[in-house]
């Protein structure tokens, strides 16, 4: 298994550096190919401009259509490329990341941003009467899977579903369901860890065999069930569940989980 991990905290002593080395050196005992992606210790420029596109950047910026043509040219900035490329080697990704005000960090968000570009994760594939492009549950990224690995301060009951924050579930599905699957990635059930900021360090022991659990048993997790957008689940072009697909008194986000 080749696997790339995405990390994104600026403090290498942190939990999620714990985590993220714990990840490391598990699947690499276990024989698998690992390349990280450390965010903060690469520098990584968040924010989009017009030198990711080089001579295909137009002026007023035109964001999807410069990045495609960019893509399409083989001319998108070095770095961006470069974690692509990654991407497109890669058989399992691993996003190591705290939970901050509800959403990952602005410098994760800043890769998704740069990284996922017109053509090569979205803008793909067939637009017709019975087609509406290669997304949620096919696309370039299609065969591959992708797991979160998050940390929250709070308790678990603040993230239940009658809980002040909401549902973890609920907090997570624009990463999930929008970010991941969007592109065709199955998404595993995400590992979660609350009220860390109550942790102290003879918590960690029992937390490393839960995080190794997982990371050994990766590629047995079934991915979470999401619909896919062109098997016959929804109307085109509308997009809308058609009725009487979904389970009795479901509702929201989890309406585009089967079963």
């Amino acid at each position: 298994m080749k696997t790339l991990i995405v990390y994104a905290h600026p403090e290498p002593k942190s939990l999620n550096g714990s985590l993220k080395d714990l990840a490391v050196s598990t699947l690499r005992g276990a024989g698998h190919d690992v390349l990280v992606s450390d965010l903060y210790a690469m520098n990584w420029k968040a924010v989009v401009d017009a030198a990711d596109y080089g001579p295909h950047a137009s002026n007023p910026l035109q964001v999807a259509r410069d990045s495609g043509r960019a893509f399409d040219a083989g001319e998108l900035s070095v770095d961006v490329r470069a974690e692509q490329e990654k991407l497109l080697w890669a058989d399992t990704i691993i996003f190591q990341f705290p939970l901050w005000w509800y959403t990952m960090p602005a410098i994760l968000k800043g890769w998704v941003d740069r990284v996922f570009t017109f053509h090569f994760a979205y803008g793909v594939g067939e637009h017709s009467d019975t087609k509406y492009g290669e997304r949620f549950g096919e696309g370039t990224l299609a065969g591959r899977r992708a797991l979160v690995s998050v940390t929250v301060g709070g308790p678990e009951s603040h993230y239940a579903a009658r809980g002040i924050n909401g549902p973890i579930d609920d907090l997570l599905f624009p990463i999930h369901h929008g970010i991941l699957y969007y592109p065709g990635i199955e998404v595993l059930p995400p590992f979660v860890l609350h009220g860390t900021d109550r942790m102290t360090d003879s918590d960690f022991p029992d937390v490393a065999k839960a995080w190794e659990h997982r990371l050994l048993t990766l590629e047995s997790t079934e991915p979470i069930a999401f619909r896919q957008q062109n098997f016959g689940d929804y109307e085109i072009p509308s997009l809308h569940l058609k009725q009487g697909l979904e389970p009795v008194g479901r509702t929201g986000f989890g309406l585009h989980v089967r079963g």
